[in-house]
């Protein structure tokens, strides 16, 4: 218990880092997400592919690699930031792949016959989608996307690794100062578990709310 109390500003500043980490990179990967899904069910074939190349890169490049890729690379071609927004396009452009397929698999679930008959009132692709398609599918996609948010927040630990203020990275300055290394890591999973039940119950009601009944 003494981890916690001698060294509760440090673990409050991890815990915040975490917080910020995970607020601004769901809602890039939401943003992102929702734009994806939107190109791959687009009827212009470039968004397609642009938007099925942007999901496959993305989920079958590991987290890390990504990670030095945004850190190092962007650099390279002048675009320097601080680490923080490093991380947050990271996480979020790597999220946002796993958003996309979620809305997408929740896009699929609308009968074609909502969009064909909103086409014949004379409603533009954006218009069918926006006001028809995915306020439907938002319903059936609540349970994957808060799963796919509270995986976020879990992988924003990498983060730590880059010089970037999370809760993870509290252990090393907690294993210099000599604090057991057990306790040291149980009070960071409570902090995860904090987040991470955060998330789950707002998705709860959000689902309770709008979600399909079953």
């Amino acid at each position: 218990m003494n981890v916690l109390t001698d060294n509760f500003a440090l673990y409050g500043k991890g815990f915040l880092g975490t917080v910020e980490l995970t607020v601004y990179a769901s809602l890039l990967a939401l943003v992102l997400g929702f734009l994806m899904a939107s190109f791959r069910v687009a009827p212009v074939g470039s968004l397609r592919v642009f938007g099925t190349v942007w999901v496959t890169v993305l989920r079958n490049t590991p987290l890390t690699l990504l990670f030095f890729a945004v850190l190092l690379g962007l650099p390279r071609f002048g675009i320097v930031l601080p680490f923080q927004l490093f991380a947050v396009l990271a996480l979020g452009c790597y999220t946002s792949a796993f958003i996309c397929e979620a809305l997408r698999s929740g896009i699929n679930t609308v009968p074609t016959g909502q969009g064909e008959a909103a086409r014949s009132l004379g409603m533009t692709f954006g218009q069918t989608l926006g006001a028809v398609v995915l306020p439907q599918a938002f319903r059936s996609v609540i349970p994957p996307v808060g799963s796919t948010l509270i995986a976020l927040a879990k992988n924003s630990a990498i983060a730590g690794s880059f010089s970037v203020t999370e809760l993870l990275g509290t252990y090393k300055t907690l294993n210099e100062l000599g604090y057991s290394i057990v306790w040291s890591f149980i009070w960071i999973a409570v902090g995860y578990l904090i987040i991470t039940l955060s998330i789950s119950a707002l998705f709860n009601v959000l689902e309770k709310r709008w979600g399909v009944a079953r």
